[in-house]
């Protein structure tokens, strides 16, 4: 039987870094559901669907093709044979996601590839629902979080590094935003599972995350 290790929590928080990492320690595939959904909200950007047309969101999301492959140990998020990892990241992805991924189309398409590969292989995959509806009986499920000041900070940092300019209050706000809708969308909104840990990485080092979900996985 395949062993499931499901990370859940709000934008920023790590839960990518952290899982990539536990993936990497273990010899797991990870599986990054977010990539898979912001692939999603690329294709409707690209096909020109409005945010708040879910009829129209519901319709296009069938006509994706969304995969994942590994190269040199690597994931990559394919979008109808394209490979557009890179394009996955921007605020305008990430802002679509948030919306389309509480349409229940988009969520039943993509659920099902996610679980058919975590019931093949030994996983670490993170999201927004992973230990509430995605894989419910996982081995390990902890809730990864950080305040959004912190994680504010960090998107901040990262955007700055790569050399584009941004606000850290409208990053903040815009945080601060998608919380809401996450945690308030009718279909598997952001919740953390009775069974799982809670974790605050606000003070916390990605080494210490990593160590302390390493020692649940040990038990």
């Amino acid at each position: 039987m395949s062993y499931q290790i499901a990370i859940d929590g709000p934008a920023g928080a790590g839960k990518s870094t952290i899982a990539k990492e536990l993936a990497k320690r273990l010899g797991f595939i990870y599986v990054d559901t977010g990539a898979m959904y912001r692939a999603m909200a690329l294709y409707l950007l690209r096909e020109g669907v409005p945010m708040d047309d879910s009829g129209k969101i519901s319709a296009a999301s069938q006509r994706a093709d969304i995969t994942i492959a590994y190269k040199d140990g690597l994931q990559q998020v394919l979008l109808d044979g394209e490979n557009v990892t890179t394009f996955l990241r921007t605020e305008e992805v990430g802002n679509m996601a948030s919306v389309s991924s509480a349409n229940p189309d988009v969520r039943k398409k993509l659920v099902e590839l996610q679980q058919n590969l975590a019931n093949r292989e030994n996983v670490v995959m993170d999201g927004r629902d992973i230990g509430t509806c995605v894989l419910p009986n996982a081995d390990v499920k902890v809730y990864l979080t950080a305040s959004a000041s912190c994680r504010a900070k960090r998107r901040y940092e990262e955007l700055t590094a790569k050399g584009e300019t941004c606000d850290l209050g409208v990053i903040e706000a815009d945080i601060e935003k998608r919380d809401h809708q996450d945690m308030t969308r009718e279909h598997s909104p952001l919740r953390q599972a009775e069974d799982a840990v809670f974790l605050d990485s606000s003070k916390m080092t990605i080494r210490e995350v990593v160590e302390r979900i390493l020692v649940l996985v040990e038990r």
